[in-house]
């Protein structure tokens, strides 16, 4: 039924948008379809918690009152596609099509819709089950996607929602298929284990394109995968990156301002400093945000903690920050090169303060000692995403692990930090959680940054995140009483590591540094 030549399709990523505003979105592009103004179109999008009513709805479908439902936080929608009520919410892929059918029979393309979602949950090992005469696919009893179609003048709207790594809990405010016995899982759900949303993403676009016989002509940028102007930074000057570059290149020392991509990298070499990478230029794990190299490691390099020290006192630094590569080749994780380094640090530059960003150790305790034991002014660890998010961000990491070490570093009254990434998919209140695990761990001092992929092989961007969101952001984290954050799109784990350290210890008001922001909190409780 697919003809030999094949169509055009564009996908469109709309990152996480209010369901009215996208429901605004595809009238309009319907329009240009009717019209042949544009090609097919595929839309990909989460929505913020929403419940939506289709034409066989009503107040029947919903289990509590509207007025308990929207004040826990969830929209209501009335909306002209079939069935009942449904829930969406973060972490559920959601798939537009804005297709004219060239097959006009719309109940073909919502069985090809089901076809294709099908074959993606047995891409993971999943057998789905459809059901006659009920719209959807269920695993082991429960529905896993739902789906609900509509069409003006034969170009399709609406469309297929799977539950990928959603939290369920919204479910139980409606009556699912308009049964009260239905039961909802998700992806991650039924394998046990995380599913990264833009892995699914990837499947499902692809199976798609197989199945219906298009040519994909690539994704037209849109406000949630372009890069917005808050980001672009002026070019930094060449000179004094080359002047540092051959400084550094004289001792033989690595920065993670080079490795990581950094994009302050400009900024922070033009004012004479850097972070020191100790422990080679090789990561033994594979993180899928980072941009450092990974590979064999390479030998420890013994005089690698007096040329760190040489180099903090030839750049006259007074905040000397030091990080690594893990190192799970070695028996202690590297921690006696921190500890040497610390001691050599401690020994040249006196005057110096000290601040290392250290790996997880593999939660190992007598790795931990031999770095507590030579007190460095900072101990950071970064948790670097939302527990949800671990098995996808940080293989052969552990949210819990990591806690475990800042708490460990707290209970020597060292001042402990962490840093989170934000825009890799995290809800607002995954966030918040982690913030209150961070303060009980013992954790003082936060930063949080922008992710950005440093390219196409690593995650992509789920989302951009303002610079008044990050404001928000660092009120709020003052609010839970930490003794300081830096919060904003560039902010990373070391900059401005001097400025951020200084301003936690008094009490007072925000310092900025341009889009930037150091706040310094009320007080030093845990």
């Amino acid at each position: 039924m697919i003809p030999e030549s094949r169509p055009p399709l564009e996908v469109l990523d709309w990152g996480r948008l209010d369901y009215g505003e996208a429901l605004r979105r595809q009238w309009a592009l319907v329009t240009d379809r009717i019209a042949d103004r544009a090609p097919d179109r595929l839309i990909l999008v989460e929505h913020p918690p929403v419940v939506t009513v289709g034409r066989s709805g009503g107040e029947g479908d919903l289990r509590v009152p509207r007025e308990v439902i929207q004040r826990a936080g969830i929209d209501i929608h009335e909306v002209d596609r079939g069935g009942q009520a449904t829930y969406h919410g973060p972490g559920q892929l959601v798939a537009y099509p804005i297709t004219k059918l060239r097959v006009k029979d719309l109940h073909w393309r919502l069985r090809s819709l089901l076809e294709i979602t099908a074959s993606v949950l047995r891409d993971y090992g999943l057998e789905p089950e459809m059901k006659a005469g009920r719209p959807g696919l269920w695993v082991n009893g429960a529905k896993i996607a739902s789906v609900g179609l509509a069409a003006r003048r034969w170009v399709t709207y609406h469309g297929l929602a799977l539950n990928v790594n959603t939290e369920l809990g919204g479910f139980n405010f409606i009556i699912p298929c308009g049964r009260p016995e239905e039961r909802v899982t998700s992806l991650q759900e039924s394998l046990g284990r995380p599913v990264n949303l833009e892995e699914v993403k990837g499947k499902f676009v692809a199976e798609f394109v197989r199945t219906l016989g298009y040519r994909w002509v690539g994704s037209q940028e849109t406000t949630s995968s372009r890069r917005p102007e808050w980001l672009v930074r002026p070019n930094p000057d060449g000179t004094a990156i080359d002047r540092m570059e051959t400084r550094l290149g004289r001792l033989r020392l690595a920065t993670v301002c080079q490795s990581a991509h950094c994009p302050n990298l400009g900024e922070c070499f033009q004012q004479g400093t850097a972070t020191f990478m100790i422990l080679g230029r090789n990561c033994t794990r594979r993180c899928r945000f980072c941009a450092v190299d990974k590979g064999r490691p390479e030998p420890v390099d013994p005089d690698e903690p007096e040329r760190v020290a040489l180099a903090t006192q030839d750049l006259g630094l007074r905040h000397a920050v030091v990080t690594s590569v893990t190192r799970d080749d070695l028996p202690d994780g590297g921690a006696g090169q921190f500890a040497r380094t610390i001691e050599n640090l401690r020994a040249v530059c006196p005057e110096a303060t000290v601040e290392v960003l250290v790996p997880d150790f593999q939660g190992s305790v007598n790795a931990l000692e031999k770095v507590m034991t030579e007190r460095p002014d900072v101990f950071n660890h970064n948790l670097e995403t939302v527990a949800r998010l671990y098995g996808s961000v940080r293989p052969g990491a552990g949210y819990r692990r990591s806690l475990g070490v800042l708490r460990y570093a707290a209970g020597y009254s060292l001042t402990v930090k962490s840093g989170l990434m934000l825009g890799l998919g995290e809800t607002e209140a995954e966030i918040l959680e982690t913030l209150h695990d961070l303060k009980r761990s013992g954790c003082r001092l936060v930063t949080l940054g922008q992710y950005l992929a440093p390219s196409r092989d690593h995650l992509p961007v789920v989302r951009y995140l303002s610079p008044a969101e990050f404001d928000a952001w660092g009120a709020e984290v003052l609010g839970l009483g930490f003794a300081g954050v830096a919060a904003g799109p560039l902010v990373r784990s070391s900059y401005r590591a001097e400025a951020m350290w200084t301003a936690s210890l008094t009490a007072g008001s925000e310092r900025h540094y341009g889009q930037e922001k150091i706040y310094r909190g009320t007080g030093h409780g845990s």
